[in-house]
């Protein structure tokens, strides 16, 4: 596999022979070094070429990295793996990067973002197929990254129903794609992250000191089929806090995180329910004779300790009340852009917490997590 010195060597000139070219990320990696310059996978539609002036995002008078764990992306060319598969129908690049997305960075104050690809379909690939679609977006994402290294990084993917190869990916990634850890799913075709057999990974990403983000799909591992069916898109709006909920439950009380204490997680739209509920998930083990629980401390210490959770409630009153549970140390900003969300950096600066409180959640938590050069 390619490490990351041939990245840096390959890709120099990757966007601007995307923008003359029409070039795909991992195409364009390939071909002699142009010069800086920003581009575009392909499907994406050029915008305006029209500069953004970069928000300037200040905290008690003092200007403040922004720093945005939750973001999505595709990469087109995992079509040419995917063609003549039962998989082909996830060749789609409607979240394929280019410049539009570091305007939207711009206009927004964000200095940093954290790409990952989601709704990991791949866990349904064989062993085979499964390697080569996370190599491909593992490929595809290294090279926009070190091509725009001052604005990006990135999470791998890994195939979780292979575990033993889900780390060893994770390894590839961290040590020769300078990627910062890797998301998962909520769950690997309805069977919980916690089980012992996906041990090899979370041990991995221990041994690495990486973060694991949590991004769930519509809580398919919960509901029954037509389950969230109606108005509203309840599969999205129930059932992603729902999943991840879940899956925080399971990391608790299954023991996993007292088999890991040095494992940190961090979980999207804000930790999905369980910080809203706290105190229902608090006292379980102590009020349900039937709950076999295997946590060694309360639920409330792994939110404090080893569980991040982005700031996508989407109010001041929101983002105060999570600082109230976790705290502040473990709230972080996420946006998931290019879903159209409201954004939270104006919640943040005017919640009821301290000015070194909005500070970590814009981007000092995240610069220690993922160990980022200041």
């Amino acid at each position: 596999m390619p490490n990351r010195r041939d990245f840096i060597k390959g890709v120099a000139g990757v966007t601007a022979g995307m923008l003359a070219t029409g070039q795909g990320l991992l195409e364009a990696a390939l071909q002699p070094a142009q010069g800086r310059g920003q581009g575009r996978g392909q499907g994406q539609a050029e915008a305006s070429d029209a500069p953004v002036v970069h928000r300037d995002v200040r905290v008690g008078g003092k200007r403040v990295k922004v720093i945005d764990v939750h973001a999505h992306a595709t990469i087109p060319e995992v079509a040419d793996v995917l063609k003549g598969t039962a998989l082909e129908r996830y060749a789609q690049g409607g979240r394929a990067l280019g410049p539009d997305r570091i305007r939207e960075l711009d206009k927004r104050g964000i200095d940093i973002q954290v790409l990952d690809i989601n709704t990991f379909w791949w866990y349904a690939a064989d062993r085979d197929l499964a390697a080569k679609i996370v190599d491909v977006h593992d490929r595809g994402l290294a090279a926009w990254c070190n091509s725009n290294h001052d604005r990006f990084v990135a999470l791998t993917s890994p195939t979780l129903q292979f575990p033993d190869l889900a780390a060893q990916q994770l390894e590839h990634a961290v040590k020769n794609l300078g990627m910062v850890g890797a998301a998962v799913a909520g769950h690997v075709q309805g069977e919980p992250l916690s089980d012992p057999k996906y041990d090899p990974f979370w041990a991995k990403a221990q041994e690495l000191g990486v973060m694991v983000f949590m991004h769930p799909n519509n809580a398919e591992n919960v509901t029954k089929e037509g389950g969230l069916k109606g108005r509203g898109d309840l599969g999205n709006i129930i059932g992603n806090p729902l999943e991840t909920g879940l899956f925080l439950s399971h990391m608790i009380y299954d023991g996993t995180l007292d088999r890991f204490p040095n494992l940190k997680l961090c979980a999207a739209h804000a930790g999905g329910y369980m910080p809203s509920y706290l105190g229902r998930t608090e006292v379980a083990c102590d009020v349900r004779q039937n709950a076999g629980c295997l946590n060694k401390k309360k639920p409330s210490e792994y939110l404090k300790q080893q569980i991040y959770v982005d700031s996508m409630v989407f109010s001041a009153e929101g983002v105060r009340h999570l600082v109230a549970e976790v705290g502040a140390n473990q709230v972080v900003y996420g946006t998931d852009i290019p879903l159209v969300w409201p954004d939270t950096i104006d919640a943040i600066l005017g919640a009821q917490i301290t000015d070194a409180g909005k500070e970590a959640i814009l981007g000092g938590n995240l610069t220690k997590l993922l160990r980022l050069k200041t």
